[in-house]
């Protein structure tokens, strides 16, 4: 089992930044993906970015150059620096961390950005 926490939600004004962070604990594999998700009301939970073990990123394009992942392997933490925030990315953010067969997810954290 994998327990993950997620810090660093808020409220900002647009073109404000904020930093998230996923703090994983449990059984931890070597070989993983960890990723932040979002979903805002009355929309579908989408893919905001993801690492790998070995650092490798994608990204949606929706958050292309205002979004960077990255990753400590020795906590092991992950974090998601935001800037240039805008009124759309107002979401509940998660934290997920895919490792063997099986997917865990953290509780969220709110992001409100307002215009």
């Amino acid at each position: 089992q994998v327990q993950l926490v997620e810090s660093g939600g808020g409220s900002v004004q647009a073109g404000g930044s904020l930093r998230l962070s996923c703090a994983a604990s449990g059984t931890i594999y070597l070989i993983n993906t960890m990723s932040w998700f979002r979903q805002a009301p009355g929309k579908q939970r989408e893919l905001v970015a993801s690492i790998t073990n070995t650092g490798f990123t994608t990204y949606a394009d929706s958050v292309k150059g205002r979004f960077t992942i990255s990753r400590d392997n020795a906590k092991p933490w992950v974090y998601l620096q935001m800037n240039n925030l805008k009124p759309e990315d107002t979401a509940v953010y998660y934290c997920s961390r895919d490792q063997g067969l099986a997917s865990y997810w953290g509780q969220g954290t709110q992001v409100t950005v307002s215009s």
